[in-house]
C-alpha cells in the first residue's frame, strides 16, 4: 500500500509520521486489496482541545473507504480512524465472480 500523509496548519514529527504509517501498515494484512492509504493531518479552529483532526481515505478497487475523527492529539485521533476503517474492511464481504475469483 502507498502511504500519503499531507498536513495543513503545522509540521509533523518523525514520531508521529512514524506512528501513523506503522499503524495504517497493519491494515494491510486485512485485506491486500487495498492500493492507497491518504491521510490527512490538520488543526481545526476551535476553542477546546479536541482540534486535531485525521482522515484517511483507503483506495480500494471498486469501493473507497473514509473515515475522519478529531481528538486531543493526532495519535489518538488517527488510532480512532484506523479502528473505524478496520471494522469497515471487515464489514466488507469478498465479491465471487462465476469462475470463483475473487475481486
Amino acid at each position: 500500500m502507498k502511504i500519503i500523509i499531507q498536513t495543513h496548519g503545522f509540521t509533523p514529527t518523525k514520531a508521529m509520521l512514524n506512528f501513523i504509517t506503522r499503524k495504517l501498515r497493519k491494515l494491510d494484512q486485512l485485506s491486500p486489496r487495498i492500493l492507497e492509504g491518504r491521510v490527512l493531518l490538520r488543526l481545526e479552529k476551535s476553542d477546546t482541545r479536541n482540534n486535531k483532526l485525521c482522515e484517511i481515505k483507503l483506495a480500494i478497487p471498486g469501493n473507497d473507504l473514509f473515515a475522519s475523527k478529531q481528538n486531543q492529539t493526532f495519535e489518538e485521533a488517527a488510532s480512532q480512524v484506523i479502528e473505524t476503517l478496520k471494522r469497515q474492511l471487515g464489514d466488507q464481504k469478498p465479491e465471487y465472480n462465476p469462475h470463483g475469483v475473487l475481486h
